[in-house]
């Protein structure tokens, strides 16, 4: 005879949550028993799974339990009492956040104030009395993960022991001739650049240029897509720096007559990392090198901060829908295609989905995404990844760009076969992207047929919270593009002279995009199967009320988001 299997004693929270009629009791039970095979707090998986809502369970708990209930946005979270009242372990374990301390008691922000091993855990380690104070579970989460992060980074820590953090690198180490080599280990020459790729990451750069010229030496920051001059070493140590970057990216130290480039992983922490990525280029005066902050962490994929109008996302999030085709993002180097790419590829990451990605080089991580990273050394190109993907049953494939007939025609192929492809292209504007297909020997009726949308995109600078309302004559906004009707209501801002603290005294903050979303119409695919160009098929996108890269931009300065001057630096007049 099968003994029956003992039921679960709802007691605590678990209980008041059945008597509240937030929970039937047999989800009740289900919880707490999936929670403690997991190791996971229960009140943590109930908010998870969506069966009670983190508020919901904050003022029942508060109820049952008199535990005064705070929102623990609005609380100032001392790093010393963070230090001093828990380790880095008791925050993961436990789930609980020290707050504050009053004579002898540690106040602690708990979502269960019924989780008696965890206070008496951080007791035990502090000698103190720890009192609870209850706050919505996914507020906690996120708190903990913020406060986790800051200890982990510990970046006035970094700034101080910069010289000491260990950098790893992809590519095995080549012949250095003695004089490069004891000039990159100078400890002047390996302070500096430590130095600047500190303050590259502080001050939130994207790219740094190490530059030789006959009478100086200059580093400059690319922030916010405006290049920044950071640092003017003696033009001495030119061959020393260049020395020491190579030796970093395991570059050939020897070999100056070349391009070469190379790759540096920073550990930042035990959780953290930065990748660079590194050219140099030989030029009269010496070699510059450039290097791109790879920070996969920084990039945020959320569709409604990018700048996209409302029109817009419908058509992106559209094409994003169908089950074949091919959507293009196009636009120069660093102007937001990837992060354009992985938003979409972010929104179709689900468990039923198959994702696969080529790359050079991967800039983004994204779990769930099997990624590749192209190697033309190794002899992984475009074309040999795109090959593997077709065998490996595709549902979704991103092609990190389109470069030469092979890639572009087996991407062609994989959209008219049933796969959604997404992949860039250089051009300036989405109309010159179908010819440009056309250009590389790809077929007029396989783009016609495989393409569904296309994305030109460029990124300005944002105005920050300081900016100033200026006043532009009429007859200079009618020649800039605004209409007549629109101008009496008019209001243009620009950068304040001088900015503020937020900003740097720069006037402005951040990056927004610009976007021009073509869907290629039955009639668009007509006019390219007969082989029209793009001055016909930008007439056709515009009968079709399809907005310009210009047109955006206008939009943009008119809703306050840019300057008009920042528009003209990014998109040509018509």
């Amino acid at each position: 005879m099968a003994v029956p299997k003992s039921k679960t004693i709802l007691t605590g929270l678990a209980h008041k949550l059945v008597t509240e009629g937030l929970l039937n009791e047999t989800d009740a039970e289900l919880a707490l028993e999936k929670s403690r095979e997991k190791n996971t707090p229960f009140v943590s998986y109930v908010v998870k799974q969506k069966l009670v809502t983190s508020r919901d369970i904050a003022l029942a708990a508060a109820e049952e339990f008199g535990v005064p209930l705070v929102d623990i946005d609005s609380v100032e979270i001392d790093p010393d009492t963070i230090k001093q009242g828990a380790s880095q372990k008791i925050l993961e374990d436990y789930h609980i956040l020290p707050l504050f301390i009053r004579g002898k008691s540690l106040f602690v922000a708990v979502s269960d104030p019924t989780n008696l091993p965890a206070l008496k855990a951080i007791g035990f380690y502090t000698k103190m009395r720890t009192e609870p104070i209850l706050v919505e579970e996914d507020k906690l989460t996120k708190a903990i993960e913020r406060t986790l992060e800051a200890l982990d980074t510990s970046m006035k820590d970094l700034e101080d022991g910069f010289k000491d953090l260990d950098f790893e690198t992809d590519e095995d180490n080549k012949t250095e001739d003695e004089e490069d080599k004891s000039g990159a280990e100078d400890a002047p020459v390996v302070k500096f650049v430590n130095k600047m790729l500190y303050d590259a990451i502080k001050r939130g750069a994207s790219d740094l240029h190490f530059e030789p010229y006959e009478k100086f030496f200059r580093v400059r920051f690319r922030i916010d897509g405006m290049l920044k001059v950071a640092a003017s070493p003696p033009i001495s140590i030119s061959r020393k720096l260049a020395a020491r970057i190579k030796v970093m990216s395991r570059l050939d130290v020897s070999e100056r007559r070349v391009p070469q480039d190379g790759r540096i992983k920073l550990k930042l922490s035990a959780k953290k990392s930065m990748d660079f990525r590194v050219s140099t280029c030989p030029i009269l005066w010496g070699e510059k090198i450039v290097m791109r902050i790879l920070d996969s962490s920084a990039a945020n994929l959320n569709i409604d901060i990018l700048g996209y109008e409302d029109e817009q996302k419908r058509l992106y999030l559209e094409a994003l829908a169908n089950p074949y085709g091919m959507v293009l993002v196009t636009g120069p180097t660093g102007s937001g295609k990837t992060v354009s790419l992985y938003t979409g590829i972010n929104i179709l990451n689900k468990e039923g989905v198959n994702i696969s990605t080529a790359e050079d080089p991967v800039e983004i991580n994204l779990p769930g995404v099997n990624q590749v990273q192209i190697d033309e050394k190794t002899g992984m190109t475009f074309a040999k990844a795109l090959k593997a993907f077709l065998r490996q049953d595709p549902d979704i494939i991103l092609v990190g760009e389109i470069r030469d007939l092979e890639t572009g025609g087996i991407a062609i192929k994989a959209a008219t076969t049933g796969h959604m492809v997404m992949s860039t292209l250089h051009t300036n504007d989405a109309p010159q992207t179908l010819t440009r297909m056309v250009d590389m020997g790809i077929q007029p009726f396989a783009i016609g047929t495989a393409v569904n949308l296309i994305m030109a995109q460029r990124l300005c600078r944002r105005l920050c919270n300081c900016k100033v309302e200026q006043a532009i004559p009429k007859h200079a906004l009618l020649t800039e593009g605004f209409k007549e009707e629109e101008i009496p209501e008019l209001k243009l801002y620009g950068p304040r002279a001088g900015g503020c603290d937020k900003c740097g005294g720069m006037g402005y903050k951040g990056r927004v995009g610009i976007y021009q979303v073509m869907p290629i119409s039955e009639t668009m695919k007509r006019l390219i199967m007969e082989g029209s160009n793009a001055i016909a098929l930008a007439d056709q996108a515009r009968r079709e009320g399809i907005p310009d890269l210009r047109e955006s931009g206008l939009k943009k300065a008119k809703d306050g988001l840019t300057s008009l001057e920042e528009v003209n630096r990014v998109v040509n007049k018509e």
